[in-house]
């Protein structure tokens, strides 16, 4: 569940000169989320201070009810039934709830965060509205779902089936995302992809870090000491993605016993989080002394502490879109071990922050860890540049950068 001061703050300047409306609706939150999640409370955050915009969220929940966070921002809880299983993510709100909150709030623009069954039950409502009280639809590519969930998984029963799945999936894409008006993308790897895939209307809204908070300043001396348990050289690791296959979970869990040969010591790993694979983290935690599970950090002055107590952190998914916690980490001054595809790869290569692997490689993941550990020097160098490429991108130019286009969008 979301949580707020509902301290007003000081307001930004008015963005633009005529009020917008904004519905924001994605089934892929969830109150244990990763990336989405903190997009969602950052962008609440940013609204509930920023005069010119009246943001309204529509979060799945259990119930219906309203949730003012300030003049301009708002959440629109709406009943969703909640996926089986080790999740708190909901399946999407019925078209009746979503004709009701988007009747009731009127907005300029709706923003559909997830591909699923989100765009066809908005566009059917949209569509049924007089033509002047249309909203613009704007997509955001939050999952690269036609690679990083149907080809994967269909991958499973040959290559050829594979590329038989995302290539319809890719079908679906076009046939969704080209009848909206605009369709937002956070990295340019993942832009070129869809363009290269005929999916148009495309621009570059890269995602941000919260560089006061994620910092090498919130360091902690006493978590450092009780992960090097006595031995100073011990590498320290830090483990805060969703527990599933597509974050490399496994590949590290497999690359474990070779990185402790490797550097003579068995390395301290904090895992932060939950997901499918957590019963595997909890059996690594019960056979290994210095791997831990610290559950899932809600605080993120505590995420933040964990990040900067660690001194390598691990971007080993290939299917990133942008990847926040990547920024979080290097915002934290972690050097990293990076995936040779997508935004983990695009984020190291611009910051030289890390090394570069093949996806699924324990072996080279095992060696990389080794390389990076048997140079101090180069790795404090690397840690700078870290710090330096993540104060770059901001929570507060993304936003902007959506208002901007939103207005473009409603002729505001």
């Amino acid at each position: 569940m979301a949580s707020f001061s509902g301290e007003p703050g000081a307001a930004r300047p008015v963005l633009g000169t005529r009020s917008i409306s904004v519905l924001d609706c994605n089934e892929f939150w969830s109150p244990s989320g990763g990336g989405v999640r903190r997009y969602h409370l950052q962008k609440l955050e940013f609204f509930r201070k920023t005069p010119g915009v009246r943001y309204v969220f529509v979060m799945p929940d259990a119930e219906a009810r309203g949730e003012a966070l300030s003049e301009n921002a708002s959440i629109q809880h709406v009943p969703a039934f909640k996926f089986p299983g080790n999740w708190e993510y909901r399946l999407a709100p019925g078209e009746s709830v979503l004709r009701e909150a988007i009747l009731k709030h009127r907005p300029d623009v709706i923003e559909i965060g997830s591909p699923y069954l989100l765009p066809g039950r908005i566009e059917r409502i949209a569509r049924s509205l007089p033509a002047g009280a249309r909203p613009r639809l704007v997509g955001f590519w939050h999952a690269d779902f036609p690679v990083t969930y149907v080809r994967r998984f269909f991958d499973r029963f040959g290559a050829r089936a594979g590329r038989w799945a995302e290539a319809l999936a890719w079908g679906y894409a076009r046939f969704r995302y080209n009848r909206m008006d605009a369709v937002f993308v956070p990295s340019r790897v993942i832009l070129e992809r869809l363009r290269a895939n005929g999916v148009r209307n495309l621009h570059h809204v890269p995602l941000g870090v919260d560089s006061e908070n994620f910092s090498p300043a919130r360091r902690d001396a006493a978590r450092i000491l009780d992960l090097k348990a006595g031995l100073p050289e011990r590498l320290t690791i830090f483990f805060g993605h969703r527990f599933a296959e597509e974050k490399g979970l496994r590949t590290f869990l497999k690359a474990y016993p070779d990185i402790c040969r490797r550097l003579g010591h068995e390395p301290a790993v904090v895992f932060a989080g939950t997901g499918p694979d957590l019963d595997r983290v909890q059996e690594a935690v019960r056979a290994h002394r210095h791997l831990r599970y610290i559950g899932f950090v809600r605080d993120p002055a505590d995420m933040a502490a964990w990040y900067a107590s660690c001194e390598m952190g691990l971007a080993l998914s290939g299917w990133e879109t942008f990847g926040l916690s990547i920024l979080e980490a290097m915002a934290c001054g972690q050097t990293l071990v990076a995936a040779d595809q997508g935004a983990a790869r695009e984020h190291v290569e611009a910051s030289g922050a890390g090394r570069i692997i093949p996806v699924a490689d324990a072996g080279a993941l095992a060696a990389a860890v080794e390389a990076l550990y048997r140079d101090p020097a180069g790795r404090e160098e690397r840690a700078a540049k870290a710090v330096a490429y993540a104060r770059g991108l901001t929570w507060d130019k993304c936003f902007e950068r959506e208002v901007e286009l939103y207005r473009e969008l409603a002729g505001k």
